[in-house]
């Protein structure tokens, strides 16, 4: 993937990680659509500021007609809910699914057609491949978002589309104000993962505890969990 040149739509671009990717994709040469559920909110110049609620079939919709030339969609948006799933609120665990999972998949149906020969980058998680107290929704919709991202590598092989999956730890952005263990720094990160797309990776583990997590697969669950 050649990223000078490259039109990118990030979504979740008014901050943290979505905040970074716009930036440095246009350091590196790329037209970037810069796009949030507020537009309002998202300062980035030299982005051309959208509205996209992924949530929203309708929103997707208008942003894939508004932006027809993109050749690169990374699809950043997330939420944490912070939600159990045996006695937490379904409708939070719903939003979960509905943003990494459905919301993921609806943006990659809306524009691959004009992706053929392009790539898609989707932010997963270390969650991907565990689960953590308290968060464990959170969990289940990286998870599937990670299977979403294998399987749509699969079904545009064909018109040579790049599927990248980004992997990472805890960043130290608004999403994890909360969490009070270490924290990767959000812009070394997103450059990970952008190097990832221009080598042609079709998956980057962009930090130690990440790798410690997809290694740990191997082994015995409760050895990891202990």
């Amino acid at each position: 993937m050649q990223i000078s040149g490259a039109v990118a739509l990030v979504t979740g671009a008014n901050r943290g990680l979505g905040k970074h990717f716009a930036q440095q994709l246009l350091v590196r040469g790329a037209k970037v659509y810069a796009t949030a559920r507020r537009p309002e909110l998202v300062d980035i110049p030299g982005a051309t500021v959208l509205p996209l609620d992924i949530t929203d079939p309708q929103s997707v919709t208008a942003a894939a007609d508004a932006a027809p030339d993109v050749t690169l969609l990374v699809n950043n948006a997330g939420v944490d809910t912070v939600t159990g799933l045996v006695t937490g609120d379904l409708d939070r665990i719903r939003l979960e699914l509905d943003t990494h999972f459905w919301g993921t998949l609806g943006m990659i149906r809306a524009f691959a057609p004009q992706l053929a020969g392009g790539a898609i980058l989707n932010v997963l998680s270390a969650m991907s491949w565990f689960n953590y107290p308290g968060r464990t929704a959170y969990g289940v919709a990286k998870a599937a978002e990670w299977n979403l991202t294998n399987g749509v590598r699969l079904e545009l092989a064909d018109q040579k589309t790049l599927v990248t999956a980004l992997h990472l730890g805890a960043a130290d952005t608004d999403l994890s104000s909360d969490y009070d263990g270490p924290k990767g720094d959000p812009a070394v990160l997103v450059r990970a993962g952008l190097d990832g797309l221009e080598r042609g990776s079709v998956e980057v583990v962009a930090d130690q505890w990440t790798a410690h997590v997809k290694a740990s697969l191997a082994g015995d669950p409760a050895d990891f969990y202990r």
